[in-house]
């Protein structure tokens, strides 16, 4: 794709974020589940690291490697005339500039960054050291001249026996990746938590991403809470994973007549 059209498309993907309250992003895996998409009237996409992975055949938490990732989200993002943003979960150990450059080769107009390093046994960057991160994705984008939408993650709440108890460390870290840079940020882990959800978003400026599954949440009431950007995890895969079971069962016969 050349440079005009990724800059353009990273533009319109800052636009959409302010016409839309939320912006829905469906979370795709490949061609199909991109077009898809598309044809049922969404104007943008993000591919998430754990359905992509799972359609490979690959693990999740970095269990492919950065060029691999790069040759699979190509042809997707090459398939679709809107904007597409890539889950490059925490960087596949690559340095800022890298990750921005490799993912605005293939067309990339938008990334997700998570600080759970699982391909350095899990552990978590500091507040100080993630939003340092984000920091140098924004100057490479800058450098770049694409304005590369960043989703800064944490994920802080998950595993939490409490999760009103890291609040206050969620929002310390939500804010230093908002100063950082980052366009929005993405609290995963409480979509079923309407407190936690008007937490985060009271404690920020930027849209606050929210997890949903496509048919048992409903986005009136992202809209009502305040949430300004909704993808979908591998929740969507899932989802159409239980409709194909679903569907499959009658036909799953022996195989052998039936008198």
């Amino acid at each position: 794709m050349d440079l005009k059209t990724t800059v353009e498309r990273a533009r319109r993907l800052a636009e959409l974020h302010a016409e839309y309250a939320p912006l829905v992003l469906p979370t795709v895996w490949d061609v199909w589940s991109a077009r898809t998409a598309v044809d049922a009237g969404f104007p943008a996409l993000t591919i998430g690291s754990h359905p992509l992975a799972d359609s490979r055949g690959a693990a999740d938490h970095e269990g492919q490697t950065f060029e691999e990732v790069l040759a699979a989200v190509g042809p997707i993002i090459a398939a679709v005339d809107v904007p597409v943003s890539v889950d490059l979960e925490a960087g596949y150990g690559q340095e800022p500039a890298d990750l921005i450059a490799g993912l605005t080769g293939v067309g990339g107009v938008g990334l997700n960054l998570e600080d759970t390093v699982h391909s350095q046994d899990g552990w978590v960057r500091s507040t100080k050291e993630h939003a340092a991160f984000v920091e140098g994705l924004r100057a490479a984008a800058d450098d770049a001249g694409i304005p590369v939408w960043l989703n800064g993650r944490t994920d802080l709440f998950l595993g939490a026996e409490d999760p009103s108890q890291v609040l206050p460390e969620v929002v310390e870290r939500l804010r230093a990746l908002q100063q950082a840079g980052a366009d929005s940020v993405y609290p995963v882990g409480i979509q079923d938590d309407d407190s936690l959800l008007a937490a985060v978003v009271e404690a920020v400026t930027v849209p606050v991403n929210a997890t949903a599954h496509p048919v048992k949440h409903d986005v009136e009431r992202f809209r009502r809470l305040g949430i300004g950007r909704i993808t979908y995890g591998p929740l969507l895969q899932f989802a159409m994973a239980d409709a194909m079971r679903d569907m499959l069962k009658p036909w799953a016969t022996d195989g052998g007549e039936r008198g």
